[in-house]
């Protein structure tokens, strides 16, 4: 499954957009990417230029609202300068933050400069790409009892846990539904289940869909079949509103 990037910066002119063009460009066979500003505004003529004189595919690059990114799921938020990362905090969580800083190119509003700050993003997406080749795939689970028993010793882990046990697969929508809370600390629970191998992911186009890993061992498997017998009462609510949700989000977070 690829990996998740998305490029922060201010105005989502310049900077991230050649940051998102670069890295699908160099490596989009492992990374889905988009960009996004906190304040957007249109692309930068001399950005689209540079990116074009290099051989790099600008078709599709727009400017887009940091706000419209959050409620779905990202393995990384890559900040490309201190402003957006002070703004930013800790958006799109349970992604992990990146901080880079690159001086804004715009002011001076030369096509040199554009190149240059185009040359800087892309040696660092180069090492980006080089560090992170070989942690595109999911890590083996060990199923260590501790490990395993400290991921379900939370209440809201454990219910949530159940119900996508018992209804085999759920987006972050419903169980941000059903359970009343923010989607970040939905996303962040959940990263700390599939950590642990409880969980398994399918993504469908920009969203992340949970079930219980096929892959937990025959002990483990026992211990949640007898924790969901012996403790319907754990999902009673959010189950029932579940069932009454009138529209499930499959049309909501496709």
């Amino acid at each position: 499954m690829k990996r998740r990037v998305l490029f922060v910066c201010t105005a989502n002119s310049a900077r991230s957009l050649m940051a998102e063009a670069l890295l699908r460009d160099m490596a989009g066979d492992r990374f889905e990417v988009a960009s996004a500003g906190t304040e957007p505004d249109s692309p930068h003529p001399l950005a689209l230029k540079v990116l074009e004189e290099a051989g790099i595919s600008t078709e599709g690059l727009h400017s887009k609202q940091l706000a419209d990114m959050q409620g779905q799921y990202w393995d990384y938020v890559i900040t490309l300068c201190d402003k957006a990362a002070n703004e930013c905090g800790t958006v799109c969580q349970p992604a992990q933050q990146i901080a880079w800083d690159f001086a804004d190119p715009v002011p001076v509003n030369r096509t040199a400069i554009f190149a240059l700050t185009l040359k800087e993003i892309r040696e660092r997406i180069a090492l980006f790409a080089l560090v992170h080749q070989k942690q595109t795939g999911p890590k083996a689970a060990s199923y260590d009892p501790v490990t395993v028993f400290k991921a379900l010793a939370d209440e809201f882990r454990l219910a949530a846990l159940l119900l996508i046990r018992s209804q085999e697969q759920l987006c972050v929508c419903e169980l941000t539904e059903v359970f009343n809370a923010p989607q970040p600390k939905v996303s962040r629970h959940l990263a700390t289940l599939r950590e642990a191998g409880l969980l398994a992911t399918e993504r469908r186009g920009q969203w992340i869909y949970y079930s219980l890993n096929p892959g937990i061992p025959d002990w483990l498997a026992r211990v949640l079949d007898e924790t969901a017998i012996n403790n319907a009462e754990l999902i009673e609510q959010p189950l029932a509103r579940l069932q009454a949700m009138a529209d499930r989000p499959l049309v909501q977070c496709q």
